[in-house]
């Protein structure tokens, strides 16, 4: 093995995918899988995807059911002894106006945004401490920066989980558990698949980038493994943007 390979290298090192079944999670899983990490790939529903039935340890969990997750942690622990990596990735998005936004689409986009990556961050941390090592990444947004029209609760939880992540750093640190933040730019997903489809969105969505594209599930793969791996070992309480250079973008 190279020293790169070392430095990256997830071999032997257990890890937990929420919203693995699709898009932003399924790629994120398939890229800790194939740099040695054994993969419990959680969702709310099962897939066809062939990697993750062949390589990963697909587990059917509601993640705003607390009961479900306390579960999924003494399941994982039973079977593979140890927690090293927590990715809370699952979320969901409703658009409203602003006026009329109802409060059950608030609540239910906080269970799922905020709630169950804290709940989850709590139950997995115990083990980490135990073990005096983990890293925790919460998978945020450009909205956790910028306000995106009608998306009142999205917008706020991921900004809410954004200074989660940060409080969870500082509380951590301590039991050298790593907590970082990784923000996706305009992905191609079932969840901007309307955009996608639509020209003029489209091309608005790619030049406000730097790079003038869109990003795919895939782009994430690399910071991932980054911030899981010991290449991160010093990196605590951050956020990493993978968005082409979105928020950078002025005249």
């Amino acid at each position: 093995m190279t020293y790169i390979d070392e430095l990256f290298s997830l071999n032997g090192h257990i890890a937990i995918v929420t919203g693995a079944a699709q898009g932003n999670g399924a790629a994120i899983a398939e890229g800790l899988s194939r740099s040695g990490a054994v993969v419990i790939a959680v969702d709310i529903k099962k897939t066809e995807l062939p990697f993750i039935l062949n390589e990963c340890d697909f587990y059917v969990c509601d993640i705003t059911e607390e009961g479900q997750l306390e579960k999924l942690v003494r399941y994982v622990l039973k079977k593979y002894k140890k927690i090293d990596i927590l990715v809370n990735n699952a979320g969901i998005s409703y658009s409203f106006n602003f006026e009329e936004y109802p409060h059950s689409f608030w609540e239910k986009t906080y269970k799922v945004n905020v709630d169950a990556p804290f709940k989850l961050m709590q139950l997995v941390c115990e083990n980490m401490k135990k073990r005096y090592k983990g890293s925790i990444i919460n998978i945020t947004s450009l909205n956790s920066e910028q306000a995106f029209p009608e998306n009142a609760a999205y917008v706020s939880s991921k900004g809410a989980l954004k200074q989660l992540t940060k409080s969870a750093a500082l509380d951590l640190g301590k039991y050298n558990i790593r907590v970082n933040n990784v923000g996706p730019g305009y992905m191609r997903t079932a969840m901007t698949m309307k955009s996608w489809e639509d020209p003029v969105k489209n091309k608005q969505r790619k030049e406000k980038t730097a790079l003038n594209r869109w990003g795919t599930p895939s782009d994430l793969i690399g910071a991932c493994v980054f911030l899981a791996s010991n290449a991160s070992s010093y990196v605590t309480g951050q956020d990493l943007y993978v968005d082409g250079g979105w928020l950078i973008k002025g005249l």
